[in-house]
């Protein structure tokens, strides 16, 4: 997503400020959940291993070690080069769904803007399916990217839509989605309810971010907690499962406490320092 105005990147994550100048206080939602640890290394392998059979220079280069090593190189950062690309074109149908938004909310916007951008990366497709979900669903705008704050726990972070649909209210988190070799939209990580009830808990909301006013958070008896996916080929929207949210927002605090640990512990100092062999027993008197 977009970087929202009270969000830093620091040495420990992104995290929040109270106002434009204040300093940092707080972990973004996104940062705590990061604490959780993910294993990618297989999948850095697949795309590393991808890289290698699609480039064109291989045939060349089956003979010459130095090419070879050239390719090897390239191919070693094939997944942050898919994971940087996938968050630049998230933050581009971010952007887009937020204008539609604002429009609704009679607000000022720049969705012909915003559509232009995906256009201009062959991305127009996320933007039909995004308006068609946005029909079929009549949803009706309350706030966009809403900046919350919880004291209590200490966190903060933005929710891309606060909605009425069908008459009820719902908190939803999109999430841009590829799509699998059947051509459906793939499926949300789990770890999205985290993101909304964390969202849900909020204390307070950001009014104005120049003046640092925050007022109390309106929607914590919010009855919907919504998961969207948004892909080039569909829209599919899922409900946290009600009847889990007090594991998940366990799960979320506990990830809080463990943000805090490491902060702790790089605070503590050097964990290792090296040590002198004691002194030799061949100096010492005998007898």
């Amino acid at each position: 997503m977009t970087q929202p105005l009270l969000a830093h990147q620091t040495e420990f994550g992104r995290m929040y400020s109270r106002t434009l100048s204040g300093v940092p206080e707080v972990p973004s939602i996104t940062t705590v959940i990061a604490q959780q640890p993910a294993d990618l290394t297989g999948w850095a392998g697949h795309m590393a291993a991808q890289a290698v059979i699609n480039d064109p220079r291989l045939p060349t280069a089956v003979n010459a070690p130095g090419q070879l090593k050239t390719l090897a190189r390239h191919a070693s950062s094939a997944a942050e080069r898919f994971r940087d690309d996938a968050a630049a074109r998230g933050d581009r149908v971010h952007q887009y769904a937020e204008q539609v938004a604002l429009r609704a909310l009679g607000e000022p916007h720049d969705m012909s803007g915003a559509r232009s951008a995906l256009a201009e990366h062959n991305e127009s497709a996320f933007a039909d399916r995004f308006d068609e979900w946005w029909d079929l669903y009549e949803v009706r705008p309350l706030a966009a990217e809403v900046t919350v704050w919880n004291q209590s726990v200490g966190y903060a972070g933005t929710l891309d839509l606060v909605a009425s649909i069908g008459g009820r209210t719902c908190l939803i988190d999109y999430k841009t989605k590829g799509t699998d070799r059947n051509g459906r939209v793939k499926t949300l990580d789990p770890k999205v309810v985290m993101q909304l009830v964390a969202g849900l808990k909020a204390e307070e909301s950001l009014i104005d971010p120049e003046a640092g006013t925050w007022g109390p958070w309106a929607h914590a008896d919010a009855a919907i907690l919504m998961g969207v996916a948004v892909g080039e080929t569909e829209v599919v929207a899922y409900q946290a499962n009600p009847q889990v949210l007090p594991e998940y927002w366990r799960r979320f605090w506990s990830l809080r406490q463990a943000w805090d640990y490491g902060q702790q512990a790089e605070r503590a100092g050097q964990a290792l320092r090296p040590i002198a062999p004691p002194p030799s027993s061949t100096n010492q008197p005998v007898g």
